[in-house]
């Protein structure tokens, strides 16, 4: 009987930490469409963007597959960014790396607030905020800019991701 609970525990010890691993639910409702946006900087610069999520690695990762200007004069569009998304047991975050087109690297942490995510990373001597704020399962209001304290102190860019399913 001894022998058959310690199993027991070893079980359950191993389903909470794969469970821990694995911990990137808020991006479930994002994988199996395609997210496009568009707008202006705040310089007036165009934003054009299209984005399309999926788990990878049993589900331990999020890939991103983006679309976007591929040259500075935004007069060539294609792939420009990919990006991975993985939650970090040794600090129960969830952690971001998204590669451009450029060569440049940008990592920050991912935070879940209710249905909203938040990308935070330094950008210079900068913290940026990238927000998907939750509209409907098919809609994200999407800002850019300086976040803190639960207020924007600026905005660089705001617009609305729209989904469309993802033909086989």
């Amino acid at each position: 009987m001894k022998t058959i609970k310690i199993y027991l525990v070893l079980l359950l010890i191993s389903i909470s930490s794969w469970g821990q691993e694995s911990d990137l639910s808020i991006f479930e409702s994002l994988t199996g469409k395609v997210w496009k946006a568009e707008g202006s900087w705040g310089d007036g610069s165009a934003f054009k963007q299209e984005i399309v999520f999926s788990f990878d690695l049993n589900n331990t990762i999020v890939i991103t597959k983006s679309k976007g200007f591929t040259n500075k004069e935004q007069t060539q569009y294609g792939a420009r960014n990919h990006g991975i998304r993985k939650f970090d047991t040794n600090t129960k975050t969830i952690k971001f790396w998204e590669f451009d087109v450029f060569g440049g690297l940008t990592k920050g942490e991912v935070k879940v607030v209710g249905k909203n995510i938040l990308y935070q990373y330094q950008y210079g001597e900068t913290i940026v905020t990238d927000m998907w704020e939750y509209v409907d399962e098919n809609t994200y209001n999407f800002k850019v800019g300086n976040y803190e304290n639960d207020t924007w102190k600026q905005l660089y860019l705001e617009t609305q991701f729209k989904a469309k399913k993802m033909s086989n």
